[in-house]
């Protein structure tokens, strides 16, 4: 399965298009890491914890997107985004994002 961001797939014909496919991680808050990475603000520098939890949620949401295109038949998806965001509980907490989007194709 090859996935990619860009709409062609160099020497390759497609065949069809069999569709949008996305994947969605959601991930909740966790105290441990918001305190660490609130320090982080405060001092200055990355945040390691959060950069592990968004490079782990990004290899799931694609790995879940190539699982969704073979199921419709795809040997590619192409033209994939990934998007990340955040969505609020409650006043306490949010639950991180992370989207992956792209269109499933057939080659010859």
């Amino acid at each position: 399965m090859i996935l990619t961001t860009t709409d062609v797939i160099q020497g390759a014909v497609i065949q069809s298009y069999l569709g949008i496919v996305t994947a969605e991680v959601v991930y909740g808050s966790n105290f441990i890491r918001d305190f660490f990475a609130g320090l982080r603000d405060i001092i200055g520098g990355r945040t390691g914890s959060y950069e592990r939890l968004f490079e782990e949620g990004q290899n799931k949401a694609l790995a879940e997107l190539e699982q969704r295109a073979l199921r419709l038949g795809a040997d590619a998806v192409i033209g994939i985004e990934i998007d990340t965001g955040t969505i609020n509980v409650d006043q306490s907490g949010v639950l991180l994002l992370i989207t992956a989007t792209g269109t499933a194709v057939k080659m010859r």
